[in-house]
């Protein structure tokens, strides 16, 4: 099996990172770095539980070979709180109820916020269509919308 040496930035911090050419950019976060918040759900692309922000776009990690990351930014679930303080999406999801088992909240955090990024102040079609690659099987999404809404409402002020 080939090897490759990559570069990447993962939330905020530079890494090199040897990894066998068929290794999956999830598996890289899990095994290699630790970062264990992306989950893996399907391993198919279908369910988002494994959604991280490459480049500032979100992905399905289990879709992308760590090896096209060499020189890319990753920003995980763990990289969303800064200087110790939660993103207003993380906030706004425990004060909602949008977290209830939690496997799917990792991948829809990183989908939330890629969403904000680009437009601070979704429609609720807007948030509805965003989260269209997230599944979740506990919530009914109604929690995890208003927690968009009042995050996005947060961050205007």
């Amino acid at each position: 099996m080939a090897y490759h040496r990559i570069v990447l930035t993962v939330n905020g911090t530079k890494e090199q990172v040897d990894v066998p050419s068929n290794m999956t950019l999830l598996r890289m976060l899990r095994e290699k770095l630790a970062l264990t918040g992306t989950k893996n759900g399907c391993a198919a692309g279908e369910c988002g539980a494994c959604t991280v922000m490459m480049n500032g776009e979100p992905v399905n990690s289990c879709m992308v070979l760590a090896a096209e990351c060499d020189g890319a930014e990753i920003v995980t679930v763990e990289g969303l709180a800064t200087d110790r303080q939660l993103d207003p999406i993380q906030t706004m999801m425990m004060e909602t109820g949008g977290v209830q088992c939690g496997f799917c909240t990792p991948g829809i955090l990183i989908t939330a916020r890629a969403l904000l990024d680009r437009n601070p102040n979704p429609s609720e079609a807007e948030i509805r269509e965003a989260l269209v690659g997230n599944l979740c099987r506990c919530t009914g999404y109604f929690r995890i919308i208003d927690a968009v809404k009042k995050a996005a409402h947060a961050e205007a002020r």
